[in-house]
């Protein structure tokens, strides 16, 4: 699971409220990650695989959105293997995960050990955040036409650079002056819990406003394109907004569980006793809490796929199939009309003029076809609703 007490663990000189739930059945909370995440992990790698007897997606063109989505897979996969190798490593040898606790120690391998596993965690599961982040951006700027493959160039800037940046500030507040002797103290945990909570909350409050305004603009390209509004394009319409209800339905779930164990255990912390009897209520939500974490955190990765693609199968197809090249086509096409020049005809200017008009009916089933990418039904739908399917 990803939680920034992880880093706080790695100092010896921890508080109270991470002591607790790091030492709540190790061995129970690391199985129950590594079957969650191992779980997860499958499941993804088969959702992402090509399919026996399923066309490839085909899109009116290259989609940044469509990368967006790839790169959130990643991260989740990324992410699940680092808790996975750490859970393993904790159970396999915990003599050597025993000298974190050691004051003073002269190793420095277990230390180690733990920070770089927990970065790794954390700096991947919050790129996540950030690109999910972006995918909500992206969505919005589709529809307003003013986002395009070259806008993930600073996509990428903007959530790599966000993510380290924030983890580096984080983490160096937090083992100040060293990890051997981190500082005692809220105003040197605040941070770093900030830094790594930001990204959630950012997509939990903005990315449903960015979605909302999204559904909205697509309802307005639909009734734009026709000047009517028909049931096709009414289901279209519907279940663009049930995929993105879907997406924040996942996040929900999956993370809601750390806000509410975060907040938990930092009114344990502000307690002078956190073993007081009253506060036995609060310690067991806690720590059911916080065995929920280690459940559904690794599980956004494959619930994620069911949101994007829906389910996509078990037949997996592994045999390699030779695409046409783009450009191959292009170029053939091109000797073949170049051939044998074609004599003059007076209904171009009529077939150009329409051409122009169907120009944006043309961008607006692009832009709805980015958003519906991976449902198979939409395609079809949108596709004979286009007018050039219809024959304009």
């Amino acid at each position: 699971m990803a939680s920034p007490r992880l880093e706080t663990y790695c100092c010896p000189n921890r508080d109270a409220a991470t002591q607790l739930v790091m030492n709540f059945q190790p061995e129970v909370f690391c199985g129950v990650c590594i079957g969650s995440a191992s779980i997860s992990l499958l499941l993804t790698i088969l959702q992402l695989l090509p399919k026996k007897g399923q066309s490839p997606r085909k899109m009116p063109k290259a989609s940044s959105s469509s990368t967006i989505l790839l790169l959130i897979s990643i991260c989740d996969i990324l992410g699940g293997l680092g808790m996975i190798f750490r859970s393993s490593v904790w159970l396999g040898f915990p003599g050597f995960i025993a000298n974190i606790s050691v004051v003073n120690g002269t190793d420095v391998w277990p230390s180690t050990f733990c920070v770089g596993s927990a970065m790794w965690i954390q700096l991947l599961y919050s790129a996540g955040f950030w690109w999910l982040f972006c995918y909500a951006v992206d969505s919005y700027l589709v529809v307003r036409r003013s986002a395009g493959l070259s806008t993930i160039v600073l996509y990428h800037m903007m959530t790599w650079g966000l993510a380290v940046m924030l983890c580096v500030e984080g983490i160096a507040l937090l083992y100040y002056p060293s990890l051997s002797s981190c500082e005692n103290g809220m105003e040197h945990a605040i941070p770093h819990y900030i830094t790594t909570y930001a990204p959630l909350l950012l997509v939990l409050v903005a990315n449903p406003i960015l979605f909302r305004r999204t559904v909205s603009a697509v309802a307005s390209l639909l009734k734009g394109r026709q000047g009517i509004y028909t049931e096709n394009e009414r289901r279209l319409g519907t279940e663009i907004q049930m995929r993105f209800f879907k997406i924040m339905l996942v996040f929900v779930i999956c993370w809601s569980s750390n806000i509410i164990n975060e907040t938990l255990l930092f009114y344990l912390e502000m307690q002078p006793d956190i073993n007081e009897m009253p506060l036995k209520n609060i310690r067991s939500a806690a720590l059911i809490t916080w065995i929920i974490m280690g459940v559904l955190n690794p599980m956004q990765g494959f619930l994620f796929t069911l949101a994007f693609y829906g389910w996509t199968g078990w037949r997996v197809d592994l045999k390699w199939q030779k695409r046409e090249i783009p450009w191959e086509s292009m170029s053939s096409s091109t000797v073949g009309e170049n051939a044998y020049p074609s004599p003059v005809n007076y209904q171009s200017n009529i077939n150009d003029s329409k051409k122009i008009s169907t120009t944006d009916s043309q961008q607006t089933d692009e832009a709805i076809s980015m958003l519906s990418e991976g449902n198979t039904s939409s395609d079809e739908r949108l596709t004979r609703s286009s007018p050039i399917y219809q024959g304009w």
